[in-house]
């Protein structure tokens, strides 16, 4: 390669590597935060509910949680999750979680959505 062909190269290989380098932290930061959410549901949830992909709740009245955007939009759980769940089933505690915890809720819930059965 001589002069521009050489400088053009450069630079297409500099914009390549950093829109991968922008692009890679912040997708492993979203994976990061699914992750601190699948940890929070398994701490607090998975006594009822079926919290991955595959599996029965425990308790058969409890919503598997990757089947909750059948009846929700996810992220209309936010303010649920930060205000306090409440429900009509009494087994159901009230739970109260932080901003930066309900962010992670929401990430892993959007992260295992499956497609309702047809019927």
């Amino acid at each position: 390669m001589h002069g521009w062909a050489r400088c053009e190269a450069l630079a297409v290989a500099i914009v390549v590597l950093l829109g991968a380098g922008f692009s890679l932290p912040a997708m492993a930061a979203e994976k990061g935060l699914a992750d601190k959410g699948e940890v929070l549901v398994r701490e607090n949830c998975s006594r009822c509910h079926a919290i991955g992909l595959t599996g029965d709740s425990p308790n058969s009245a409890a919503p598997p949680f990757r089947t909750l955007s059948s009846k929700y939009p996810i992220e209309n759980l936010a303010e649920a999750l930060a205000e306090g769940i409440v429900s009509g089933h009494p087994d159901m505690p009230i739970f109260v979680f932080s901003p930066h915890a309900v962010d992670a809720i929401v990430a892993y819930l959007k992260s295992i959505q499956v497609d309702a059965p047809a019927n």
